[in-house]
């Protein structure tokens, strides 16, 4: 399936296109309201970018937090593992459902709701008197996350039809950041830089801050929102189980291009500060900048990657970046010194984070206006749920006696033969183009 602009010429990579020529109309009360003025779409895509900041951090913030949780609690790699897997379930699970109440609702009204979501599920973990309370806070930070990725994503790219990637791009570097202030956040909360008059624990400090931000955002979002003539582009989604059934094929594809090279990365990450601790022998000080420029070096990957992701033929770029991640991690394996490991985080971080916009656009490019928000939401739903057992899967093993070298070669290799086995596909022709750049 490749969607196609009707009439409209665009620059430098033209995409015309019979099967969705109104997208980017505005949503009004009354028939024939003038458009909305790109100054008022900028300023509602400014708000979006606050928001998939937090909502991104939600998830993202256990990471640096795993080692303080588990002195807290007094609870191993297993149980934290699971803390940070239960706010990528979470994440994971709204995202059909909501996709369903996309046919009956606005999306600037679920946005809202996954603000005020984010901003209780922050609250509760900030002042969870148990490891099992602290789980409950974490799915729900995740279930906001969800939400909010569900309704906002084809909402930015109904904002500027023209430039899908290239928004995209601009709205997850805007997650991106919070990746990358993350650690240094957390770890400047834990030295006792920033005093907490409520908690002589650290963490709970950073909770509390997130759940304060959350609200703060919704009610700025709120308040733009109401001045914006929101894009009509999906008005006709109305179908989610349809959706599906017609764009089974770009969903699956989707699925596979995603799923296993996320459950990687999750594994991945969530315990790279104690990777790198206990494989490479860095201080935690040290692990946790690199954690952090592992995220930094994702901040232009999300902007030039979406830019590529409108010129490039979307399948073979993405193929692409599954197999440099999975040489980037075995790398990262044979590797020892600050400096090497340096790089290897540089580069790995580059390479994921290039994954994220190239495969939005992939799907919100190549999907019709009428099956967009239900054929993605039942994507992102089905690829989160493979990913989110990533973290889980590696503390138990862990726990089980397996080195974490050995685990992330493995992982590696495995990786390899599959990205290799799509590839066989794509050049047999049986996987959906997506919204292909005209050469």
């Amino acid at each position: 399936m490749q969607a196609r602009y009707a009439g409209r010429v665009k620059k430098p990579c033209a995409r015309l296109s019979a099967d969705r020529p109104d997208r980017g109309r505005s949503e009004s009360v009354e028939r024939g309201s003038p458009e909305p003025s790109l100054v008022s779409r900028r300023s509602l895509f400014v708000s979006l970018c606050g928001m998939v900041f937090l909502v991104n951090l939600a998830r993202i913030v256990f990471a640096p937090l795993l080692e303080p949780l588990k002195a807290a609690f007094a609870v191993g790699d297993g149980a934290v593992g699971l803390l940070a897997t239960l706010a990528w379930v979470g994440s994971a699970l709204p995202r059909i459902p909501v996709g369903y109440l996309l046919t009956r609702l606005r999306r600037r009204t679920v946005v809202l709701g996954s603000g005020l979501l984010l901003t209780g599920a922050a609250a509760l973990a900030a002042a969870a008197p148990t490891i099992e309370w602290l789980y409950a806070g974490a799915l729900g930070m995740g279930l906001a996350s969800g939400a909010y990725f569900i309704a906002g994503n084809p909402l930015v790219s109904e904002l500027f039809p023209d430039r899908v990637g290239a928004a995209l791009g601009v709205h997850g570097g805007a997650s991106q950041v919070a990746a990358v202030l993350a650690a240094p956040l957390v770890g400047v909360v834990l030295a006792g830089v920033l005093a907490d008059p409520l908690s002589w624990e650290p963490w709970r400090t950073v909770l509390r801050a997130i759940a304060l931000a959350a609200a703060a955002s919704t009610l700025v979002l709120w308040w733009v929102s109401r001045w914006t003539t929101l894009p009509e582009a999906g008005a006709e989604d109305r179908d989610l189980l349809g959706a599906a059934r017609r764009q089974w094929r770009i969903v699956l594809a989707g699925v596979a291009f995603i799923g296993a090279t996320g459950f990687v990365y999750n594994g991945v990450f969530n315990f790279y500060v104690t990777y790198l601790v206990q494989a490479k022998g860095l201080g935690a000080p040290a692990a946790r900048n690199l954690l952090t420029l592992l995220f930094l070096a994702g901040l232009p990957a999300f902007v030039v990657s979406g830019r590529l992701a409108d010129r490039l033929p979307n399948v073979p770029y993405v193929l692409a970046i599954g197999g440099a991640f999975a040489g980037c991690l075995l790398a990262l394996t044979a590797v020892s010194g600050v400096v090497a490991l340096a790089l290897a985080s540089a580069a790995m971080g580059w390479v994921i984070h290039s994954l994220f916009p190239a495969m939005d656009t992939y799907l919100l490019d190549g999907l019709p206006d009428e099956n967009r928000a239900s054929a993605y939401a039942v994507y992102s739903g089905t690829m989160m749920l493979i990913q989110a057992t990533g973290s889980v899967t590696v503390g138990t093993l862990r726990e089980a006696g397996y080195g974490f070298d050995v685990l992330y070669s493995t992982l590696a290799g495995g990786l390899v033969v599959f990205v290799l086995v799509l590839v066989a596909l794509y050049l047999d022709g049986r996987l959906p183009a997506g919204g292909v750049p005209a050469r």
